[in-house]
């Protein structure tokens, strides 16, 4: 990818925070947290290594993603707009009574969401059962999922990381967005599962680490999926809680936001400036 390309995913990227506080503005509320830290590798996927067409989302031979942390939709549905699975005024609506664009993603409610999440946990079985009927039926399409590292401490994740190697799942790429926190606070004091490279591979994945903010590395890596035949490949993704706004970078309470006035002010104009900087590089 050239140097141009790279560009556009990361003015992409601003946008989609840009987007991200639009709606936590609009709700008066929202997961700012986990949003910002993962938008990178959403912006990736999505406008990079993600078969998706906005025009036909039901495209049989499409690619899907699994957002297993789903109180992070706010970065999924930014993604999704941005592409133009559809219009932006809907994003005002987020949030509010029987809406479409609801706290977790809901798959019979907007066009590009694969499956309801945010019981946390169950996302990357739900993408071992995906990957195993796109196999079944014959096609070549890829399964990514994003687990946050705070949701490691349930059960079912180790269940499907056994089930993605049992099965030589390699049309499966997780990616946990590991920012270190989570609401409760620090992710290592609550329940430590450090070092993931180490538990999965005693699952038998293949793991690579990245910078989840470095959009080189990022496309790069995604580039080389999968790691090795026959095997499900692991990203684990070094992020930053709240990248992109200067008061709420590694600030647990951050996590989910209740902005004042003043907090959305800055949080816009410190978009604004980074989004004119990166049109300008």
């Amino acid at each position: 990818m050239n140097n141009t390309e790279l560009k556009e995913l990361r003015v992409t990227a601003a946008k989609c925070r840009q987007k991200i506080l639009r709606m936590c503005k609009a709700h008066k509320a929202g997961h700012l947290g986990g949003a910002n830290s993962c938008i990178d590798i959403v912006t990736a996927l999505y406008f990079h290594t993600m078969k998706v067409d906005p025009n036909n989302p039901e495209l049989e031979d499409r690619d899907r993603f699994v957002l297993s942390a789903g109180h992070k939709c706010l970065a999924q549905y930014t993604a999704l707009c941005q592409k133009g699975f559809f219009p932006e005024d809907l994003l005002d609506t987020y949030g509010c009574l029987n809406c479409r664009m609801p706290g977790h993603p809901d798959m019979k409610k907007l066009p590009g969401i694969e499956a309801n999440t945010g019981a946390l946990g169950h996302g990357l079985s739900i993408a071992c059962g995906m990957a195993l009927a796109l196999r079944a039926k014959g096609l070549d399409s890829r399964v990514f999922t994003i687990l946050g590292d705070g949701e490691l401490a349930e059960g079912t994740n180790w269940e499907g990381a056994a089930i993605a190697h049992h099965y030589k799942l390699d049309n499966l790429t997780a990616i946990v967005d590991n920012n270190g926190l989570q609401i409760g606070g620090d992710v290592t004091r609550i329940m430590d599962f450090s070092p993931i490279r180490a538990h999965f591979e005693g699952f038998g994945w293949v793991v690579r680490e990245i910078d989840g903010h470095d959009m080189a590395q990022i496309v790069q890596i995604l580039d080389a999926l999968p790691f090795e035949k026959g095997r499900p490949s692991l990203i684990i993704a070094k992020t930053i809680k709240g990248k992109g706004f200067s008061k709420a970078e590694n600030v647990g309470k951050y996590h989910f936001w209740l902005p004042t006035p003043e907090e959305m002010e800055l949080a816009e104009q410190e978009n604004a400036a980074e989004l004119e900087a990166l049109e300008n590089e």
